[in-house]
């Protein structure tokens, strides 16, 4: 629990993801990304624990796609957020917008390096025979997307939040500005980080 709680409040790509939606387009469209970033662990998670994680460390070439895959999305996530910076918000109004943001979220997290990296190398620190014993190693991915999903939910109530006590749209778009530059940072962070 504590690997998971301290693997999730570290700065990466879902926390700047999570609240520049929750920021710009609401609390709902916050939550749909929430959900979809669960999915995503969720799906990483079993594959994880199916053995794909072992084909990407036995094949380089497939965590160079997934490496520079992922980097490209989030800088891509980090453009839109610049870009919608001075467009009046959404705040997702009831409808199909909702399965835009939840994709997204999804998305970010198949092509996650980070999320990957925990069940690759800090997850079998507790499960020493994961291979023998899937069930579980799915157990504890269970434990680990439930943590994170609360914190994520969190980043999305507080950054709805600020939202409003932000007021002017203005301020709003310097900030969401910010966290844009901060997720393509993150990008380029996780390139750096996984290089080698």
């Amino acid at each position: 629990v504590l690997a998971a709680v301290l693997a999730e409040v570290t700065p990466g790509p879902n926390m700047s993801y999570l609240a520049i939606v929750a920021l710009g387009d609401g609390r709902r469209a916050g939550l749909a990304a929430v959900a979809g970033v669960a999915l995503g662990l969720g799906l990483v998670g079993v594959a994880a624990a199916l053995g794909l994680g072992a084909l990407i460390t036995a094949v380089p070439a497939l965590a160079q796609v997934l490496r520079w895959g992922g980097a490209a999305y989030l800088l891509w996530l980090a453009w839109q957020g610049w870009k919608g910076a001075d467009e009046a918000p959404e705040h997702a109004p009831r409808g199909s917008t909702l399965a835009r943001f939840f994709r997204r979220g999804l998305v970010t997290n198949l092509l996650n390096p980070k999320a990957f990296a925990f069940y690759l190398t800090v997850l079998p620190a507790f499960v020493p025979d994961a291979a023998g014993d899937p069930a579980r190693f799915l157990t504890m991915a269970a434990v680990y997307v439930a943590i994170a999903t609360a914190i994520h939910a969190s980043i999305v109530l507080a950054a709805a939040s600020w939202h409003r006590v932000l007021g002017q749209e203005a301020a709003q778009g310097r900030l969401r500005r910010l966290l844009s530059v901060l997720l393509a940072l993150v990008a380029v962070w996780l390139l750096v980080a996984t290089a080698g």
